[in-house]
């Protein structure tokens, strides 16, 4: 697959010409999805993202999903999309469970013994590239992998940390997300349990689904994308996995992080685009100008401005305009350009 413009040399700041009075969907060949707080929140379509997915593939655009839940089949997770609206197969499903059955495959000799920590999809993974899973540390495992399960109990997590305490046993995670998101609200995720371990144990797992590359390259390379854009709701994995990957990441505000933490993130948690909701992927994306003025940094999306001035972002829009965070974005990332800081955001009428 060819390389596609890394995330950090565009932001919202600079997207203008050709582009900017198509569609913003029309500016991409496909869209890398994930799905907790983009697709679904625990078994529920969020409103309107199944029908424009669906649109997007329509329209030419190819649609993969790349999801760090290894607690479900591909099958059953295309399955699941289809039945909210989007027609899916097992083929345009990525998991994390099948990056870490790859990152083992690649380090283990074949029929290598590995205790499974999570779901049956997980273990079914490992199976499929040719290695052996158990239960159990008297099975003489070469190593573990540890993947979200929602029925994991304390008995499993033992046993994972009874088997790491050989330091030539491999310990790879699927995936270490701190929170998931649900219908309830956001439940701890895959990066609680494997904590629980590494405290246990004193050490750190390999990770092999996102925020790392390989998981968003396979999803492009599986349809031969040269312009791919990360579409995600969660800045330390997708997002900085598009940075990783050297992909462009849309920021899509329905699921962990919301406006407040995206202007507050590091350089490589920045996204390309922020999106209210998946339906403005059919809609041209607003350009942001940038200017500095007698010191200052003032930034304007259509009608909303944004200055900055001692740490202070005075945003010119009605409260939680979408365009008025763009433009406060845009102006506080260009104040600081290479590190994370958390600005003081205050709303003016502007009337």
């Amino acid at each position: 697959m060819s390389k596609t413009p890394r995330a950090g040399r565009t932001s919202v700041t600079d997207r203008a010409g050709a582009d900017q009075d198509r569609p913003l969907v029309e500016r991409f060949d496909a869209l890398l999805c994930d799905l907790d707080g983009v697709v679904y929140a625990g078994p529920h379509a969020i409103d309107g993202a199944p029908e424009s997915l669906h649109r997007a593939r329509e329209s030419g655009c190819a649609v993969m999903y790349v999801t760090n839940n290894a607690s479900r089949p591909p099958a059953a997770v295309a399955e699941h999309i289809t039945s909210l609206g989007a027609p899916t197969t097992a083929e345009d499903v990525v998991t994390s469970a099948q990056a870490a059955a790859a990152l083992l495959a690649d380090r283990l000799a074949p029929s290598a013994r590995v205790l499974v920590t999570g779901a049956t999809a997980l273990a079914e993974e490992i199976c499929a590239v040719g290695l052996v899973p158990v239960r159990t540390q008297g099975e003489e495992p070469h190593a573990v992998v540890q993947g979200f399960d929602p029925h994991l109990g304390w008995e499993e997590l033992a046993e994972a940390s009874f088997t790491l305490a050989d330091d030539s046993v491999l310990w790879c995670a699927t995936n270490t997300d701190r929170t998931i998101p649900r219908e309830r609200g956001i439940a701890p995720g895959n990066g609680t349990l494997v904590a629980a371990v590494a405290e246990a144990t004193g050490r750190e797992p390999l990770v092999a689904g996102k925020p790392e590359a390989p998981i968003f390259r396979e999803a492009a390379g599986r349809v031969g994308a040269a312009r791919p854009a990360v579409v995600g709701d969660r800045l330390d994995t997708d997002i900085l996995g598009a940075h990783n990957a050297e992909m462009e990441s849309i920021e899509v505000l329905t699921g962990v992080d919301g406006p407040a933490s995206t202007i507050a993130a590091p350089p490589a948690q920045r996204p390309t685009y922020l999106l209210g909701t998946l339906r403005e992927l059919f809609e041209p994306y607003p350009s942001v100008a940038v200017e500095r003025r007698a010191g200052r940094v003032r930034a304007r999306c259509r009608g909303a401005g944004a200055d900055v001035a001692n740490g202070v972002v005075v945003v010119t829009a009605p409260r939680d305009d979408l365009d008025g965070w763009r433009a406060a974005c845009a102006a506080w990332w260009a104040e600081n350009p290479h590190e994370a800081a958390e600005p003081a955001v205050q709303w003016q009428d502007p009337a």
